[in-house]
């Protein structure tokens, strides 16, 4: 597999240096930091906070699941050119984050989970939560761009990473990321009195994406995913009945992932299907657009 990674790259490379496509387009951007991330959402933390020094590419294209994405060769290409790759703990980072590095030297790996407590990821077994071990260890919940408070975090390194890199804009880099947080901390205060009086505080999804979010609103997540897997027979009548007990009448879903299971527990409890998008780019926008959602159908 190292062999043919290697391969890959070199191929890259020399399509890279052959080629002469969008070059001016490449000299637009010559002055700006070149910036890799992993997910959308970074790429609107990153301009936030990088303004017009930055030119950001995003690793996982819109539609695709962090979880079973692979880097192709116009990934390969923007990773050269680049002198920053923002991390942030999607799981494909954990196979390819090393062979990147190893691949381009002169990359900076910045791992913007720095300063944050992950949770433990949980599934649940007769409406009790329980952590989920993998190779005799519990597994962390990745899902910290969906806590607006987390994001403050994540911007404040990104904003670390950018006045190392480019110390002569330091001003601007400060002043930008009080910005974002002002802007973070009003939605912060919007969301709290949305969620207030909802209905129920707890919520069905199938892939368990809203943990962070459901801890900082006082909300419980249910996934209907086991372990990162489709439910077992059991599972989903064990959850169904839940369902049925605690009144909730939605299942949340997203594109990235299928919808049959949702599909089978919305019709048992009689609800319905609805979906929210944790990987949109324009953070802000979409984080109202889902908190809006929640205080209609919950």
């Amino acid at each position: 597999m190292h062999t043919v990674f290697l391969l890959i790259v070199s191929l890259c490379l020399l399509f890279l240096g052959a080629s002469n496509l969008n070059s001016e387009s490449h000299r637009d951007n010559a002055d700006k930091i070149q910036v890799v991330v992993s997910i959308l959402p970074q790429a609107y933390f990153v301009e936030r906070v990088g303004g017009e020094r930055v030119d950001v590419s995003v690793m996982v294209a819109p539609g695709h699941s962090p979880a079973t994405y692979e880097p192709g060769p116009r990934q390969m290409v923007k990773l050269n050119r680049a002198k920053l790759y923002f991390r942030i703990g999607a799981p494909f980072e954990n196979v390819w984050i090393e062979r990147i590095s190893k691949a381009n030297p002169g990359l900076n790996v910045i791992d913007t989970r720095h300063g944050i407590e992950l949770l433990p990821m949980k599934t649940y077994h007769h409406g009790i939560q329980k952590s989920v071990f993998r190779h005799g260890r519990d597994l962390k919940d990745p899902h910290i761009w969906l806590s607006l408070r987390l994001v403050k975090v994540q911007a404040k390194n990104i904003c670390n990473a950018l006045i190392e890199t480019d110390p002569a804009y330091r001003a601007y880099y400060h002043e930008n990321l009080a910005m974002f947080h002002r802007d973070i901390d009003k939605l912060d205060r919007e969301i709290t009195k949305t969620l207030k009086d909802l209905r129920t505080r707890k919520f069905i999804v199938f892939h368990p994406a809203w943990g962070y979010f459901a801890r900082d609103y006082g909300l419980e997540q249910i996934p209907i995913e086991v372990e990162g897997k489709e439910p077992n027979a059991g599972a989903l009548s064990d959850l169904i009945g839940y369902a049925k007990q605690e009144g909730i009448k939605v299942v949340f879903v997203q594109a990235q992932f299928s919808t049959r299971n949702a599909g089978t527990v919305a019709q048992a409890i009689g609800g319905q299907i609805v979906r929210i998008d944790p990987l949109a780019r324009d953070y802000l926008k979409n984080m109202r657009r889902i908190v809006e959602t929640f205080r209609k159908v919950i």
